[in-house]
């Protein structure tokens, strides 16, 4: 071990209390500031990536099971409810990993907002404690979304088609495709009328529909819904780039 090894003490002040330097010298901040931006954005870019895996794997599935569901008429219209079931396990699953997202953009906005922003138009930034909140989420990380908005969320955006396409095959499988049976009877499950089925099903739709259209504040970070269209390029610009492709 070198002399030098031998001297240096991490557990002494100057050790400790290194990242103090780099918080009250504006040189030594913007050094430390892009390298822990990446960092933000690769874990950011990690987290989605691992939704949308999860939304490949569901749409995969719907693909597969509408397949073998109407490739015979004496396939039964349940294999459709098991994917139904199948779906909402993939979107508990995407649920928490939205979360998670969401907790890593949260950082990634908060720094375009307060940083970036005021660095390409230095009107001030968003938020005059923006530092202590980093700071804070950075010792103490919170989700910054509910399981409620995040299951809203998932919803309204992607599950809500699938669901419904996987409802209205069923309608289908029950109706057009089993022509030599009542619904009542293609609909039944052991021991559950058709009519019973049918309305569960009905209800789950329901509660669907209410669930991804809940009027709650929303926390998620960095949502561009309900804002107006920037005026990234005039007209004129606009069609001069049409012209040139």
């Amino acid at each position: 071990m070198s002399q030098g090894d031998e001297e240096f003490d991490p557990t002494s002040e100057d050790a400790r209390e290194i990242g103090r330097r780099a918080a009250t010298d504006p040189d030594d901040f913007l050094s430390l500031l892009p390298h822990f931006y990446r960092g933000e954005v690769s874990q950011m870019n990690a987290a989605q990536d691992r939704i949308d895996r999860t939304t490949d794997w569901a749409i995969a599935l719907m693909g597969a099971l509408l397949s073998v569901v109407f490739s015979s008429p004496e396939m039964p219209a349940y294999l459709l409810l098991v994917g139904l079931v199948a779906l909402c396990t993939f979107l508990a699953f995407e649920v928490r990993r939205y979360r998670f997202y969401d907790l890593w953009r949260s950082r990634v906005r908060l720094m375009q907002e307060d940083v970036f922003a005021n660095a390409f138009d230095p009107v001030g930034p968003e938020h005059d404690d923006w530092r202590e909140e980093m700071s804070d989420d950075l010792r103490y990380p919170t989700f910054k979304v509910s399981t409620l908005e995040a299951l809203s969320r998932r919803l309204r955006r992607v599950y809500g088609l699938l669901l419904t396409v996987v409802g209205v095959a069923w309608v289908c499988k029950v109706t057009l495709f089993t022509p030599e049976t009542n619904w009542q009877e293609a609909a039944e499950l052991p021991g559950i009328p058709g009519v019973a089925v049918a309305g569960a099903l009905a209800l789950f739709f329901a509660s669907a529909v209410v669930l991804a259209h809940m009027p709650a504040d929303r926390r998620a970070k960095g949502e561009i819904y309900g804002v107006r269209p920037g005026e990234w390029k005039d007209e004129a610009d606009a069609s001069d780039d049409s012209d040139e492709t």
